[in-house]
């Protein structure tokens, strides 16, 4: 299950870009465009990964509270929330840009030896 929209909010609000964004690739995935995935969007992070905050927000999405992959706006609200999942929560991490010709392997200097070989593993994966 996929969210997109690291929006404050999870209605579309035409000011703000994300949330359009969101819209449009969930509406994309309901017409067949994207395919493999369920979409969903936009939805705030609170009501992504706790379907106890989307329920408390009348929130309705089979997405809700059961995101397995989020997707930022930009590069730097993914920088905040990557960091953040590793760094505060223990999380782990693979930085992998799709869409070329072939996935670039996107890692940081601090990352550890693990995300560096999780990042390739991933590069390898979509090649």
């Amino acid at each position: 299950m996929i969210e997109y929209g690291r929006a404050a909010v999870a209605v579309v609000n035409p000011d703000m870009q994300a949330t359009l964004d969101a819209a449009a690739l969930a509406k994309m995935a309901d017409h067949g465009q994207i395919k493999g995935a369920l979409i969903d969007g936009p939805l705030a992070l609170d009501n992504a990964i706790n379907f106890e905050a989307a329920k408390h927000k009348g929130i309705s999405s089979p997405v809700a509270g059961m995101a397995d992959i989020l997707i930022t706006p930009d590069i730097e609200a993914g920088n905040m929330l990557g960091k953040s999942l590793v760094y505060i929560a223990n999380g782990k991490i693979a930085g992998l840009i799709l869409g070329a010709a072939k996935p670039v392997v996107v890692t940081s200097r601090a990352d550890s030896y693990e995300a560096k070989i999780m990042s390739i593993a991933l590069g390898a994966l979509f090649a």
